[in-house]
């Protein structure tokens, strides 16, 4: 049989086959419904902060017009800083379902800033995203399985498996053929919304290049299983329940147990832990002599200790002194917050090459930048920024220079690491 019509043959008996066409249009609904949903939250996204840095430069403008010194103008006007979505982040988007990707800040406590963000609403953090990274991490392994368990225990059931294998010259021939045939029809389905979408969002072509390969082989990996799974020589329905068992174990209990294990063996401080200490510190500080305050101020900037004396009342240089303090205070804590995270985000990747729905969900999002690291990378750049503020206000504050409104126009700028 030459393989030109071998191929026709099979592509007409996958046409005729009600299941499998099924089975391949609902992959590509839900690759389409994925693809859709994640290029409208980007776009939301996008549009979001383009209002947002628009209504944030024109608020700052209009309080530092009513300003009369520095201490007032670091006070009312707000920064913003954002991490803006990757044009790879509508097939994958991570992380940023649920950490925070925007914040105003200004030259209060920072610690407080980052970590007291909007909640996101708890019915919807549970359900998920149903994004292009999910459908092909989690629910392509099953549109595999249900295209292929019966190919051969089908044909055996039907008393034409000797006939076949007959006619074909070599055991394996049609299944090979066939199986093929059915792969390559859903990876099409499967990564042809991703491609458009990727069109319409300006993405990358070597990132899409490399998402498609992720997506291939992990196809290739579950077709592996399934044929491993048919020399059971076994009935179509117990094959079935082997499959989807093993789909079980993958996708849902490895990587779940995973995440008991690791957090239970990484223990990591909460937000919450943070933005309580900070705050206690900063609310004791009131209580407390002003000269006290002062010391640690100086241990840590020791180039303003000349200008550090406090005259009795409400002093600006005190009041942010203090509130550095109260940042300083829970450096400790917020460390380990981020350490700890790095932990576990470091245990998880190991753990997810037991599970290649978890491996290729983690990949996907490392190449679309909404992965742990891209979170924390973020947070770091709010503190990077909250630094280049304090040095401008401090050389201001400090030596008791009077308020220049054209002076405020050097005020440094955030820039979003891409």
């Amino acid at each position: 049989m030459k393989r030109p019509s071998s191929l026709l043959r099979e592509a007409w008996l996958l046409s005729r086959d009600r299941a499998a066409i099924f089975w391949l249009a609902l992959a590509l609904a839900l690759s389409v419904f994925s693809v859709a949903s994640g290029v409208e939250e980007v776009r939301y996204q996008r549009g979001e902060l383009a209002k947002l840095i628009e209504l944030d430069e024109a608020d700052r403008n209009a309080e530092l017009a009513r300003q009369s010194d520095w201490g007032g103008a670091a006070y009312y006007a707000f920064h913003l800083t954002y991490d803006p979505p990757s044009d790879l982040s509508f097939a994958a988007l991570g992380q940023r379902e649920s950490a925070a990707w925007k914040h105003r800040i200004r030259m209060l406590s920072l610690e407080g800033q980052i970590h007291e963000a909007d909640a996101p609403n708890p019915e919807l953090a549970l359900a998920g995203r149903i994004d292009f990274s999910f459908v092909a991490a989690y629910l392509a392994p099953l549109l595999v399985i249900f295209l292929l368990y019966d190919l051969r225990s089908g044909e055996r059931a039907a008393g034409r498996m000797e006939l076949l294998t007959a006619t074909a010259g070599r055991a394996e021939s049609p299944w090979r053929m066939r199986a093929a045939m059915r792969i390559g029809a859903l990876a099409g389905c499967v990564l042809l919304p991703l491609g458009i979408g990727g069109s319409v969002m300006g993405a990358p072509v070597a990132g899409l290049l490399l998402m498609s390969m992720a997506v291939v082989l992990h196809v290739l990996v579950w077709w592996a299983l399934v044929a491993l799974a048919d020399r059971l020589s076994v009935a179509s329905t117990t094959q079935l329940s082997i499959l989807v068992g093993g789909w079980l174990l993958l996708a849902v209990l490895v990587p779940a147990t995973g995440r008991i294990l690791v957090e239970r063996a990484i223990p990591v401080p909460s937000g919450a832990e943070i933005l309580l200490a900070q705050r206690e510190a900063v609310n004791a500080a009131w209580d407390l002599p002003k000269e006290q305050t002062m010391i640690p101020f100086i241990e840590r900037h020791p180039e303003w200790a000349e200008h550090s004396q406090i005259d009795a009342g409400f002093d600006w240089k005190w009041y942010y002194a203090f509130q550095q303090v109260g940042d300083q205070s829970a450096e400790d804590i917020s460390a380990a917050y981020t350490r700890g995270r790095l932990k576990r985000d470091e245990a998880a990747r190991l753990s997810a090459w037991l599970s290649p729905p978890a491996f290729l969900e983690r990949y996907l999002q490392s190449l679309a930048g909404t992965d742990v690291r891209s979170v924390i990378a973020y947070e770091q750049s709010v503190r990077d920024f909250h630094a280049e503020l304090r040095s401008f206000y401090y050389a201001r504050l400090f030596p008791g220079q009077d308020f220049r409104i054209a002076e405020a126009a050097g005020l440094p700028e955030y820039s979003p690491a891409r």
